[in-house]
Formats: structure tokens, C-alpha cells, sequence
């Protein structure tokens, strides 16, 4: 069993949450791809999740999934721990004109508790699709506002069990990027927006929704807007301009399939492997660096062992 060994070097029978050994992990992304984590840890609330990296060995690797809308998990599986925060890191609750959301808490979600309670500019949140920790991990953003521009502070946990509050400034915000390290864990944020009309802010929520459900393939198994717009493009195009340029549009690898709705969403047909997505999109940036010159860079998150 790939995570049998490494059980016996993790605190399981001191912390309240579960762990598992060769946990599957492929039918919780998007994609529905990806070989398993060698051991899956649960845990039962931020106390419960300090305390497990502080005496997980400092050796072993420890990777962060929510919901994987946005995540590519190769064949080969996640070596060392992977944790997935549950219900206990999943609250909403309203302050005054802010929220308070935990990393676990569904972005639509935070936006509809928003716009009951009056409160705007966090309507950006209902067309990300994944959760309030995977937007702090990579800023995400979508028509016209990022995380960045709400974002208060946030709270985190460390490799080393220690629980931190960060600002803007010490995360590090850039475009589909930030600076904090990749095995610091975001736990929950506290977000700003105005004063607003509830009816007024529900419009601007169906209008995004509207647009998304018109131009994107959300019913197929993709993992969402699949290269970052490039910084670097003298013409100013976004990524799907130049995949389409590129001829793009459509191609298959295998089962992967470049979508023909919206060609920067990568889509698996029906059991096509990450090794064949992956593929796909290498070509892709392949053929658009031949035909423009430009480098297009992953917006997906790739982890984990080539099968």
C-alpha cells in the first residue's frame, strides 16, 4: 500500500481528525484524474490541524487540496500528507460590512451571504469556481476584481504548526500569485466590501453567472481557466486569443480535449489520464510559442508523480 509506512511516522492517534493511507483522491477534482495521496489527513478543526503539522516530521511533504476545481493531481499520486479541510473550516459569518469566511467556504457561498446582508463589491466571488483558501492561494480573480482587492487578512497555519494572521502586504498578492510558501495553510479570511442593495448586488451576481454559463464549458470536466492572460504580449491578447491563433481550438490528445466553448479550458472526454491533459497543454503552449513568441504560464496547479 503506497501510504502504509508513513502512518507509523504521523501523530494518528493524537489528533481527533482521520487519516488514511492511499486515499483516491481522482473522483474529488474537477478533472476527475490523479493518482491517490500516499497518506490523507482530515482534520477536525484548526486546533486539531496545528497540532499535526507540529509533529508531522519535518521531512515529509505536505500538500493542501479544497475542492480541486482548479487543480491537475498527475498519475503517479501526492507523496506525504495531503490535507483537506472539512465542514470546521467551511463557516460564513457576517461583520458588519465584511465577511469572515473560512478557506474550506464555497466562493458562491461567501457571495450569497454577502448580497443577503446588504453587502457589495464581493460579487466577483460567484464566478470562481472553488473555495475562499484556493482563491487566497493563487489571488484568484474573475470580471474585473481579485482576491486581493477584498482581502483584510487572512489566517494561516504553518508547516510547523504555528497559526499566523497575515496582511495583504505579508501574502504577497501578484497576478494568479502569491508569495506565501506553498506548505503554509490557509485556514480562513476576512474580507471587505460596502454597503449595498441586496437587489442590486443580486443583479450584478446573475449578470456574471450569466456570462460564465455563456462562455465557458461548466458542465464538462475541465479544471477551469487553464493558463494565466500573459504580462508579456506586445498586442495585448488574452490566453484564449492566442490558443485560438495557434490552432488550438479542439485539438485532442487521447481523451483530453481543448475546448471548442472557451479553447483555455482543457477538458477530459470521458477516461482520459493527467498525463494526457498535461500533454495537451504543453502542446498547447508549444504551438502557441511557435506561432507568437509569447510563453504561456499554468494558471492549473500541477501536482504530484507523473504515472
Amino acid at each position: 500500500m503506497f501510504g502504509a509506512g508513513l502512518l507509523d511516522r504521523l501523530p494518528v492517534n493524537q489528533v481527533r481528525g482521520k487519516c488514511v493511507a492511499d486515499a483516491t483522491l481522482a473522483d474529488q477534482t474537477w478533472f476527475r484524474v490523479g493518482g491517490p495521496a500516499e497518506v490523507l489527513f482530515r482534520p477536525a478543526d484548526e486546533e486539531d490541524l496545528a497540532f499535526f503539522l507540529a509533529h508531522c516530521p519535518a521531512d515529509i511533504p505536505v500538500t493542501v487540496i479544497g475542492i480541486a476545481s482548479n487543480l491537475l493531481i498527475r498519475d503517479g499520486g501526492i507523496p506525504g500528507v495531503v490535507v483537506k479541510l472539512g465542514p470546521a473550516f467551511g463557516t460564513i459569518r457576517v461583520e458588519g460590512e465584511e465577511i469572515r469566511a473560512g478557506a474550506a467556504a464555497i466562493d458562491l457561498n461567501v457571495a450569497r451571504a454577502a448580497q443577503n446582508a446588504g453587502i457589495a463589491g464581493l460579487e466577483f466571488l460567484c464566478g470562481i469556481p472553488g473555495t475562499i483558501g484556493g482563491g487566497l492561494r493563487m489571488n484568484a480573480g474573475s470580471y474585473g476584481r481579485e482576491f486581493k482587492d477584498a482581502v483584510v487578512r487572512a489566517d494561516v497555519v504553518t508547516r510547523n504548526g504555528t497559526r499566523k494572521t497575515l496582511h495583504p502586504k505579508q501574502i504577497g498578492f501578484s497576478y494568479r500569485h502569491t508569495d506565501t510558501p506553498e506548505d503554509t495553510i490557509f485556514v480562513s479570511a476576512l474580507l471587505q466590501g460596502d454597503v449595498g442593495e441586496p437587489h442590486d448586488i443580486l443583479k450584478r451576481m446573475e449578470d456574471i453567472q450569466k456570462a460564465r454559463n455563456e462562455s465557458q464549458p461548466i458542465r464538462e470536466r475541465t479544471g477551469g481557466s487553464t493558463f494565466a492572460n500573459p504580462d508579456n504580449d506586445p498586442q495585448h491578447r488574452k490566453s484564449w486569443q492566442l490558443i485560438e491563433a495557434a490552432g488550438c481550438r479542439g485539438m485532442k490528445m487521447g481523451r483530453a480535449k481543448v475546448s471548442e466553448k472557451h479553447c483555455n479550458f482543457l477538458i477530459n472526454t470521458g477516461g482520459a489520464t493527467a498525463t494526457e491533459i498535461e500533454a495537451l497543454g504543453e502542446e498547447v503552449r508549444r504551438r502557441v510559442r511557435e506561432t507568437s513568441g509569447v510563453e504561456l504560464r499554468w494558471e492549473i496547479k500541477r501536482i504530484g508523480i507523473s504515472g
